[in-house]
């Protein structure tokens, strides 16, 4: 059954409330701080549909409302997905990118640490991710007799490093030479071109070659790029965490960078910006939390996440207006980066 307009305004009300303070909300907070012009036992009433119909639960009868999962989603879901930053905060976005040395790892640190700062929780940003890399060139850097660092630096601007060894000594410009070569044979290939060309004639050739379609496909073989965490000191303060030991095992999870991968696997594809509430998440460690995520980049070129994670108990409005701000800002980065 939906709900009537004064039991939506009356869940709207126990949503805000206890958004903004983390404690249960009394039907006398409602009814004296809200102009519902109705009694304190129809709001009561309402509140009893409330808990009947599974929006809301009470810790004990005389205790005030908690909103469920199913409050927040319906909460959400009347939220509207254009909604935006105030302008000045825009603005002050705006300009902060522009001020920033033109790097995407710049760019991805800056995002995450604003959107933190404007949600207070913890906000994640992956780096720019394609479907199928493609080599955009190399650079070989002599570090000592024997060895050299392969510095490979793809067209989605993801920049990877391994140190090789070689059976002969090689010169720095044995190296630059080689890397120059191996360049104007690989612009614009993809990992299996680049192995089904087996460019490169020399032993060093080779080995080189190697080393790089062994990047490449790593890199093909992950569904998102490098995230870059920050804020978990801003979500761990809520009270929803004061002395609870599942913080912990929260802290262990998001050291790890895989926490988004059965995640994503169902969000990303969708359009706009996706709200994951409690028991939607897929990891049980999660379901006490929410995660706001939206894309960026460039279809079919390269894309990545932006999205802030925190309690079910957040300001919804601001986390999808912040998201929203970032993922046009970062998608304009890519563009015109790559």
């Amino acid at each position: 059954m939906s709900l009537t307009g004064r039991g939506e305004e009356i869940l709207k009300i126990i949503v805000g409330e206890y958004i903004a303070g983390a404690m249960p909300v009394a039907s006398q907070t409602i009814t004296y701080n809200h102009s519902l012009d109705v009694s304190p036992a129809t709001v009561r009433n309402d509140m009893v549909y409330l808990e009947e119909e599974g929006y809301i639960m009470r810790p004990h009868a005389s205790a005030g409302a908690i909103p469920t999962d199913k409050a927040y989603r319906h909460y959400v879901e009347l939220v509207s997905q254009d909604v935006k930053l105030p302008l000045t905060e825009r603005c002050m976005v705006y300009e902060l990118f522009q001020e920033t040395k033109e790097e995407m790892e710049q760019w991805l640190k800056l995002a995450a640490v604003l959107l933190a700062h404007f949600v207070r929780n913890a906000a994640v940003v992956t780096s720019p991710k394609a479907p199928q890399c493609c080599f955009k060139h190399l650079d070989l850097v002599e570090l000592r007799d024997f060895v050299a660092l392969l510095v490979l630096v793809l067209y989605e601007a993801r920049v990877g490093q391994k140190i090789l060894p070689f059976d002969k000594k090689f010169t720095q410009e044995d190296l630059t030479k080689l890397a120059n070569k191996l360049n104007s044979a690989y612009a614009g290939m993809t990992g299996s071109e680049i192995s089904r060309g087996k460019a490169g004639s020399s032993p060093e050739e080779r080995q080189v070659t190697e080393c790089i379609v062994d990047m490449m496909t790593a890199e093909d073989k992950l569904r998102h790029g490098k995230p870059y965490l920050v804020g978990l000191h801003l979500m761990l303060s809520q009270p929803e965490f004061a002395n609870k030991p599942r913080g912990l095992d929260l802290l262990e999870l998001l050291e790890g960078e895989d926490w988004l991968e059965g995640i994503l696997e169902l969000e990303l594809g969708k359009a706009g910006v996706k709200v994951i509430i409690g028991k939607e998440n897929p990891d049980e460690i999660l379901q006490d939390l929410s995660l706001i995520v939206g894309e960026y980049g460039i279809p079919d070129k390269a894309r990545g996440i932006v999205g802030v994670l925190g309690p079910k108990r957040m300001d919804y409005t601001r986390a999808i207006s912040s998201v929203n701000c970032l993922s046009s800002l970062l998608s304009e980065s890519v563009a015109a980066y790559i």
